[in-house]
């Protein structure tokens, strides 16, 4: 009786007012076919107000908010310190819609280079008569191909927003959950929370950064990304080439040669790109 009362409570707060509520997600994926039984899992926040909605990644978030803070307090030189500071999330991404139209923005990171790509593509779905609970929800399914995949939503009238996770949108309600036919890639509701009266919705490219952001369209950003993972490590080498030095210490605060530590993390690199043979969008490695 609680619980129904709590979500009684929840469908009739954003039916009055759908601004400034946050939605949290559970992402589960597999990012490598070839290792199957390791899914992993990361908590996905969708805030909407008034001007559109934002979802990244919680972990992430609270990650670069502790390094901009940290920025802050010296911004003459970089130091790196490995055994005092460490990123959260796997999640580097966030995707940004924007209320009417809902144009979309793609912000991502590559290397060290920050990127944010104007998106064009819409799902075109096909919705279907089967319906279904989802925890408290109830739910209707919905199908279509995006991203070099094939996916099945389920979406709720009882909450009347027309958005979801990542970039999906379009169904006459909130996505609750959508999952590719792989089943290697899914985004399930597990939450809400109303956001501060005060929140004020910050797009991401209004944030302060050391490099300037690099606006790609769509063909342009599926090239970089491509050259990306033929060579992972291009920017810091030619920083290196121009004798920008970063230091970088190891976890006992020893300093380390960047050359060797620049090979070190190409190393690395390559062998993550390798085993991120199923990404989301498929569509960028083909």
């Amino acid at each position: 009786m609680k619980k129904m009362t709590i979500l009684f409570s929840l469908i009739m707060a954003v039916m009055t007012n759908a601004q400034n509520q946050r939605f949290i997600y559970e992402y589960k994926f597999i990012i490598d076919s070839t290792a199957k039984d390791k899914q992993e899992s990361e908590t996905m926040y969708l805030d909407i107000a008034s001007k559109g909605s934002k979802f990244y990644s919680k972990d992430y978030f609270e990650s670069d908010s502790t390094m901009q803070a940290i920025v802050e307090k010296d911004n003459q030189s970089i130091n790196i310190n490995l055994g005092n500071f460490k990123f959260k999330g796997k999640i580097r991404y966030n995707v940004e819609k924007m209320y009417p139209g809902y144009a979309i923005n793609f912000f991502t990171v590559l290397g060290s280079d920050e990127y944010q790509i104007q998106e064009d593509r819409k799902q075109v779905w096909k919705i279907l008569p089967e319906k279904e609970k989802i925890g408290e929800f109830n739910t209707q399914k919905a199908i279509c191909d995006f991203a070099g995949r094939k996916w099945t939503a389920w979406f709720t009238t009882d909450l009347p927003i027309q958005d979801g996770p990542y970039k999906f949108y379009g169904l006459p309600g909130l996505i609750v959950k959508v999952e590719d036919n792989t089943h290697s890639h899914s985004f399930e509701l597990k939450g809400s929370k109303k956001l501060p009266a005060g929140f004020d919705w910050k797009s991401t490219k209004d944030k302060e950064r050391y490099n300037p952001l690099v606006t790609l369209n769509e063909a342009k950003f599926k090239k970089t990304f491509k050259d990306y993972r033929l060579d992972p490590t291009k920017t810091q080498r030619q920083m290196l080439a121009q004798g920008t030095i970063v230091e970088i210490r190891d976890s006992s605060g020893n300093l380390l040669d960047p050359v060797q530590s620049q090979r070190n993390q190409e190393t690395i690199a390559k062998a993550n790109i390798k085993r991120q043979n199923n990404i989301l969008e498929l569509d960028l490695i083909k």
